[in-house]
């Protein structure tokens, strides 16, 4: 892998972690069309271009994650865990990170398998996302906003947030899927979405770097990971930005449509 090749995909996958099309997805396909091969480099270097992305989402979020974690610790300090808004958050990022450390841990090797034939669990998974966000811009009801969230909200996006786990699903795609049809409105679902990923993309993060370091040529990679990582973080902030901007006044449509092309074309020349 060189280095412009490290740009390239640190900007791919800073564009679509958090837009609803699937990182993963699209790195299985770059990579293809790169000729780039599947092993441990591959592998260490899409780790720590994820981290990346974890990186600009705890930084982009970096008011409202300190607030929730100073309100929830003040919370079971003066008894009262559960009176304000983000008290009320921090347990509910514990509810909605339940269901994925389950599945992540039962499902391992079933998800270990399905990378054998990756680019057809990606052309699958995209069209499962598209069908998705068109059934929850159809269905959804997208009046409430973030104050009104409750334990079966988290636990909500928590399911949907296992999907993820699958080679080629969409994580903000499903998660924020699990939060309009909640009845969140767009920017409400995206940004309880993220809030409740965010802890199980950075305990992801790190299990899977224990894996990296322990490769022998770590640090001769240490170059392009460390490009890829820049990339993807910068990337990955302005990506939210746009995002939250963007879905305040347009439907999730236009990523599914883009989601059904790709995941066509992964299908067809996979």
């Amino acid at each position: 892998m060189t280095l412009i090749q490290s740009v390239f995909l640190g900007i791919i996958q800073g564009l679509t972690e958090f837009i609803p099309v699937s990182s993963t997805a699209h790195l299985l396909i770059a990579e293809k069309l790169l000729g780039i091969p599947s092993n441990n480099d591959t592998f260490a270097f899409s780790v720590i271009i994820q981290l990346g992305t974890v990186f600009a989402l705890l930084a982009f979020f970096l008011k409202d994650i300190w607030q929730i974690v100073e309100a929830f610790f003040l919370g079971l300090k003066n008894r009262k865990p559960f009176e304000s808004l983000n008290e009320r958050l921090g347990w509910l990022v514990i509810i909605a990170t339940i269901p994925a450390l389950a599945a992540g841990f039962l499902l391992k090797d079933v998800v270990q398998n399905m990378f054998k034939d990756p680019l057809t669990q990606a052309g699958e998974r995209l069209l499962t996302t598209a069908a998705l966000l068109i059934a929850v811009e159809y269905f959804g009801k997208r009046t409430r906003t973030l104050e009104s969230a409750t334990w079966l909200d988290a636990l909500a996006v928590g399911l949907f947030q296992v999907l993820a786990i699958f080679p080629g699903a969409s994580r903000s795609g499903s998660t924020i899927a699990g939060g309009i049809l909640r009845g969140f409105d767009r920017p409400a679902a995206a940004r309880f979405a993220f809030l409740m990923s965010a802890p199980i993309l950075l305990a992801a993060g790190g299990y899977e770097m224990l894996h990296v370091i322990q490769l022998p040529n770590a640090s001769e990679m240490l170059p392009h990971l460390a490009t890829g990582f820049i990339t993807a973080a910068i990337v990955g902030w302005f990506s939210i930005k746009w995002l939250m901007a963007f879905i305040g006044k347009h439907s999730l449509y236009i990523f599914a449509a883009y989601c059904v092309v790709i995941g066509t074309l992964a299908l067809i020349f996979r």
